[in-house]
């Protein structure tokens, strides 16, 4: 009889690739998740570094971008099977910002949604109107009986407890309460928070700044999600960040953040 299996699955922010190439590289060997959305690739699509991460042994698919932006889902020992790129709702959108594909049996939408600062201004209102494109399009895959998970850089600050200092935010668009009711809006869908699932009210942060040694301190924001539906949250096993990563020379200002999950065997 088959047995189920454990998967791992993880979002990190490299903060551009061809930097921190050697960083995605040595977590990778060290903690072997089997699904990754990465995001600020900041390279264009024929400079992403498909033969070192098949070396290392991931099938990847991207969507990148010269300077800006730019996202990644990668495969351990699997190639990921492409269902979308780009967020629909606005074809004028040059922005790559999110990208979808089946891997190991699972949905997998990886999304880097936008930073929105400063506020007041256009960019704060494509930040809003992505997130409402984005509602729509994931009330299509939250009850889906495949598992499914949103996850990547959400740039969204749910609660205080997600801030090292609340009020030093309080003008920055990651905490604005009309960001903070569009994710409300998105969870309230049937969509599960795995990280806060798991972790309760405890303190847990997935980013930290360059300035006065945030990262050493602790000082940090939870920033990075994973999104669960129904069919996969039921299995949710576990769920952490590797902050070890960020407190590497020269790292990204974001760490890993990861889930285990039991998957069923295929039928």
């Amino acid at each position: 009889m088959a047995r189920s299996k454990t998967l791992k699955l993880a979002t990190f922010n490299v903060n551009g690739i061809a930097t921190r190439l050697p960083h995605l590289l040595a977590w990778l060997e060290k903690e072997q998740p089997d699904i990754v959305a990465l995001q600020e690739l900041k390279t264009v699509d024929a400079a992403f570094p498909v033969a070192e991460l098949e070396a290392a042994g991931y099938g990847a698919i991207w969507h990148g971008q010269k300077s800006w932006n730019g996202v990644a889902l990668l495969a351990r020992d699997a190639v990921p099977v492409e269902s979308r790129r780009g967020l629909p709702g606005d074809a004028n959108d040059g922005q790559s910002r999110y990208i979808e594909a089946a891997i190991h049996g699972i949905v997998v939408a990886g999304l880097y949604l936008p930073n929105g600062n400063p506020r007041p201004g256009p960019k704060f209102d494509y930040k809003l109107a992505w997130m409402e494109r984005l509602i729509r399009h994931a009330s299509t895959l939250v009850d889906l009986p495949h598992p499914t998970v949103l996850l990547g850089d959400f740039n969204v600050i749910p609660r205080d407890i997600d801030v090292y200092d609340p009020k030093a935010w309080r003008k920055d668009a990651l905490i604005q309460p009309e960001v903070r009711a569009a994710f409300e809006r998105l969870l309230a869908q049937g969509w599960t928070d795995a990280l806060r699932q798991v972790a309760g009210d405890e303190v847990i942060y997935t980013f930290w700044d360059y300035f006065r040694q945030h990262a050493e301190r602790d000082r940090g924001l939870r920033i990075d999600h994973l999104l669960l539906n129904p069919a996969l949250a039921k299995n949710l096993k576990d769920a952490g960040v590797d902050r070890w990563v960020r407190l590497q020379p020269k790292a990204s200002d974001h760490a890993p953040t990861w889930i285990t999950v039991r998957v069923p065997p295929a039928a």
